[in-house]
């Protein structure tokens, strides 16, 4: 497959990987570059040294190209962008900030530079800004969430009447069809992350990864929008929060229940009952955890079939 996305990042297939905290680390995003896609280190979870090293070992274990994801309300956002450039690594995804601040600093030093957006808005904000692409991540997906609830299904369009950059679908993809789907709307590519998640690779805990492959449809909700949307797994830490929405609360006192380490005590130390589990509403069609490789094959296998079933018609 030749397209604008694979040109981009010299790669086989117009996959990306999506860089999740404390799921995407070295081992998920080697394995998916050698499949022919483009891994994601999910910074968002790393010291800035333990990035240093997820980057040497990604190195060491792939010579293709590969990424890291950076949320830019990181704290140590200076030194991660410096290891990000002293160890030569030419994709970074930015995501959760303004895309001006890092965009020139990064491409000055040949970096490719793609921003997340929900929004048409900032999708044109994030071209301003000079941006490579831009993943355009409808309200579907996994953590960290838009405020406007545009699903991928109607931003794909959207996007795309206004866009002249390539445009990366995300937020309900995790399958072949998902990504003709979202192709057929106007997309460049996909990011996937829910599926990936669930693969043998995934640095998730394996009682999240068991709860990945339990979802269902309706087990899934965005909230605390007072501090930042995120869709969780409905567990008791998530009842939690919304008894607390019962007696009307201030910002301080999500922030209290919130606490520190939520995510980290769900997904990679595999507190179920405690801790914030982030996983899209696409975990429903998820019932197998497979190596990353067979994940990226089955997608591109499934896509080829449909294809060529419609092209038949």
């Amino acid at each position: 497959m030749h397209n604008k996305i694979t040109h981009l990042f010299n790669i086989k297939y117009p996959i990306v990987q999506g860089g999740m905290i404390w799921v995407s680390g070295w081992r998920l995003a080697s394995a998916v570059s050698n499949a022919g896609g483009l891994g994601l280190i999910g910074a968002g979870s790393m010291y800035p040294e333990v990035l240093r090293e997820h980057i040497q070992k990604c190195k060491k274990a792939t010579d293709k190209p590969f990424g890291v994801n950076v949320p830019m309300l990181y704290p140590d956002i200076e030194k991660i962008m410096e290891i990000i450039v002293e160890e030569g690594v030419k994709n970074v995804f930015t995501s959760a900030g303004n895309p001006k601040i890092w965009t020139s600093f990064l491409k000055e030093k040949g970096v490719k530079v793609v921003h997340v957006v929900s929004s048409v808005k900032f999708a044109l904000k994030a071209e301003l800004a000079g941006v490579d692409a831009v993943v355009c991540e409808g309200f579907e997906a996994g953590g960290h969430n838009g405020r406007e609830e545009t699903t991928t299904f109607t931003l794909i369009p959207m996007v795309k009447e206004q866009l002249k950059i390539p445009v990366i679908a995300a937020g309900g993809i995790g399958s072949g069809r998902g990504m003709l789907a979202a192709m057929v709307l106007g997309a460049d590519g996909v990011q996937i992350g829910s599926r990936f998640a669930a693969t043998k690779e995934s640095s998730a805990h394996e009682n999240f990864k068991k709860t990945i492959l339990e979802v269902k449809d309706g087990d899934t909700q965005v909230t605390l929008k007072e501090l930042a949307p995120v869709r969780l797994v409905k567990n008791k830490f998530y009842n939690e929060v919304q008894e607390l929405y019962q007696q009307n609360p201030t910002k301080e006192q999500l922030i209290e229940l919130l606490g520190r380490a939520r995510a980290k005590r769900g997904m990679f130390e595999g507190n179920l009952e405690d801790g914030e589990l982030e996983i899209g509403q696409i975990a429903g069609i998820i019932h197998e955890i497979k190596p990353a490789k067979e994940v990226l094959n089955d997608i591109i296998e499934e896509f080829n079939a449909v294809k060529a079933f419609i092209h038949h018609i």
